[in-house]
């Protein structure tokens, strides 16, 4: 009898340690999740994106900017911190919203200039997906998306042309284009 008190007190003990472990690594977890990729608010002025509005009864999405080119083509928006994927017949494909970073693209039509599947960006975050289409200075103007989710942060005396979107919307974006597919910016 001795025995089988002892069996089930370990037992008792052990699922008990076992139960504490468990909540100590979720509150762990939990403390060490970014802050921005639990509830991101989109840019003053901007609806809702496609991947904003899965299981959603969505809203009529922004349509392309006028005056933003002819073709196939990704039109971004500094104002509306907001690109769109444009078919060869003009027709909106995907629009969703970006976070940019602190230094912005100069206006116009610019080309993909180079494409890498995953890096280490300027602001230290994994990051894949990543399209270069123009540079200000030394600093690299790309999109891309974040592993981790999250959203450049400023880093005093750092400029960063990170242009980062959620990663759905950076998988659109890459197989979307190609080293010379356009990107119009514009205001």
């Amino acid at each position: 009898m001795a025995r089988q008190i002892s069996s089930a007190a370990l037992v008792t003990g052990l699922t008990s340690a076992a139960l504490v472990g468990v909540l100590l690594l979720a509150v762990q977890a939990g403390q060490s999740a970014p802050q921005n990729a639990v509830a991101r608010k989109p840019a003053a002025g901007a609806s809702p994106s496609a991947s904003d509005q899965k299981g959603k009864n969505p809203a009529k999405p922004p349509a392309v900017p006028e005056n933003s080119g002819a073709g196939k083509r990704v039109v971004y928006s500094l104002g509306q911190d907001r690109a769109w994927l444009v078919d060869a017949a003009g027709k909106q494909l995907s629009t969703f919203t970006v976070w940019p970073g602190n230094v912005e693209p100069a206006l116009g039509t610019h080309s993909v200039s180079r494409r890498t599947p995953a890096i280490t960006g300027t602001d230290g975050v994994s990051v894949e997906n990543v399209i270069y289409f123009t540079g200000s200075g030394n600093v690299p103007i790309a999109f891309s998306a974040a592993v981790d989710g999250s959203s450049p942060k400023p880093i005093p005396g750092k400029q960063i042309g990170a242009i980062r979107v959620r990663t759905d919307d950076g998988k659109r974006l890459w197989d979307f284009t190609v080293v010379g597919s356009s990107v119009v910016v514009v205001r």
